[in-house]
Parts: C-alpha cells; structure tokens; sequence
C-alpha cells in the first residue's frame, strides 16, 4: 500500500502530489512517529558517546533481525540529514545460514532499500561440532570475521544494533552470574584488531520500541537462524538461556515499578568509588583497604 503525499512549496497555491515507496515511509515514521522513543535517542547515543567522527567509514552489520536493519535505516538517515563527513557500507556476514533464512534477509534489505554486501563464513559449521558454551564460541568467531572484513574494505568501526535492554541484561547477568559489576560498552576498542572501534548506536533505544516499529510495518526478520536452534526462525522467542532468564526479570521489574530499568542503566553511570569495596582496572585488582588509613 503507497500513501499519498502533497510536498508544501514556497508558492501557497502550488501543491505537488507523489506517492511515498514503502521504504519512504518507514523511513519517515523513524522521524516521526517513532522520532521521541527511537530517532532522538539514536541521535543522543550518536552525541553523549561520541560515536561517529568526521573521517570515519562504519561498517554496519546486518544480521538479519528486528535491531539490526533498525540500525541500518537510522544510520542511512543520519548519513542523509547529518552533518558529519563519514561513509557506510552495509555488510551481512553468513555464517552458514540455510537458504531460507538468507533469502529472508536479502529480501528485507531490498524491501528496507538497503544495499548489502554479503560475505561467507563457516562459522555454523565451526559451533556445530562445540559441546559447550556454543553461542560465546560463535559470538567471538562473528566479531572476529567482522573486524577482518571491515578492515579490508577500508572501515575504522563497526556499528552493531545492540540496544538499551541488551545493555542493562548484561550489567545484571554480570552481577548475578559474574561476580562483578561491568556493563556492554556503548563503544570499545579492538584489542586484536588496531586502528578499529566498535561502536552501538541504538544503545539508549528500548526494545520495545523496536518492536512496536517492526509490527507497525508489519516487518518479518529472522531471530538468530542458528542451526543449533533452528526454532527461532522468524520471531520465536525461543528461551532457557541466560539471556533470555535476565529479560524476563527485566520485565518483572518494569512491572514493579517503570523507573526500575533506567535505575540499572544509571548506576553503571554513576559509581559511587568511595563506597566500592574493590574493582579491577588494567588488570589489577584494587581495595578500599588502599586508601583507608591514609590522611
């Protein structure tokens, strides 16, 4: 279904009419509809982190779901409306999806108007034959491909669609499962890889808010397309895994009280040192017991 427009010329009396492609407006809803819970705070993350520098050439990584192709179209406005001198490309990484699955992402891409590049890996094949921990062996061989490409098509960063939940589940799994108090960083530096960034501009956006946009375009991206767990192939929640135990407390908190989750988010914010016990920096553990006795 195309809407129609009328474009508001200098000449009150001249009106010209067009019709909006599908991908106009979903672009345009960004801005728009979804300007206050996804375009501002992509902008904010943008700014506050300092995510995109003049020079810069990002690469974006598309993997096929909901956060991902949001990225792709809020940094391709931002390249449209923005005023920074920076390029894109527009990567999808393969790691052995069936051809279902990546027929699906070819076909979003075009459908959302954004010009992929896709390479292959074996990465699928790789996990497959791993008894434990698969998926961190799987998530370290991804980023591991990723910054090699990048580096040979000329990029400095990396741009990944990670969000605000994604951010605090993590702070919380650290502290429950962990042991410790760390946080996924809006942006890092590579230690394997010198000279590239990695950077998560969706990083203030809530997954909610993702949602609602997908489902309001009536969008159908694939999950994870794991051969491993085959079952989430477009849109099963899926469960069991840490990830997913951290998100349902999440929600049991928003249910408790809304303010709760900015609260996670905000204390990784504000550390308070003079009531830490210890912490770790550059590989060396450190006490309050350091400091105490002195003057």
């Amino acid at each position: 279904m195309q809407i129609r427009i009328f474009n508001d010329k200098s000449d009150k009396d001249m009106k010209m009419k067009r019709e909006l492609e599908k991908y106009e407006v979903i672009e345009r809803s960004i801005i728009k509809k979804y300007r206050k819970t996804i375009w501002t705070k992509f902008v904010r993350a943008v700014n506050d982190y300092e995510l995109i520098k003049d020079g810069d050439k990002i690469m974006v990584c598309i993997s096929g779901g909901k956060d991902s192709m949001l990225l792709a179209k809020c940094m391709q406005e931002l390249y449209r409306h923005g005023k920074r001198n920076f390029e894109l490309e527009f990567v999808v990484m393969d790691p052995g999806y069936n051809a279902y699955n990546r027929q699906v992402i070819i076909d979003n891409a075009e459908y959302l108007n954004i010009p992929i590049k896709i390479f292959e890996s074996n990465i699928f094949e790789v996990v497959a034959e791993v008894d434990e921990t698969p998926c961190y062996l799987c998530a370290r061989m991804r980023r591991g491909y990723l910054y090699k490409y990048a580096q040979s098509i000329g990029c400095n960063k990396i741009a990944l669609g990670h969000h605000f939940d994604d951010a605090i589940e993590t702070i919380l799994m650290s502290m429950l499962y962990g042991g410790e108090i760390k946080t996924m960083m809006p942006k890092l530096h590579s230690t394997n890889h010198p000279g590239m960034e990695l950077i998560r501009p969706l990083y203030l956006v809530k997954e909610e808010d993702i949602i609602a946009w997908k489902n309001t375009h009536d969008l159908r991206f694939i999950q994870c397309a794991c051969r491993l767990t085959e079952s989430c192939l477009l849109g099963d929640q899926g469960g069991g895994s840490k990830r997913q135990e951290m998100k349902n407390l999440v929600k049991k908190f928003r249910q408790t009280n809304p303010h709760i989750d900015m609260n996670i988010f905000r204390s990784v914010h504000n550390v308070n040192l003079e009531t830490i016990i210890g912490y770790r920096k550059d590989g060396k553990d450190h006490s309050f017991l350091d400091e105490y006795d002195k003057e």
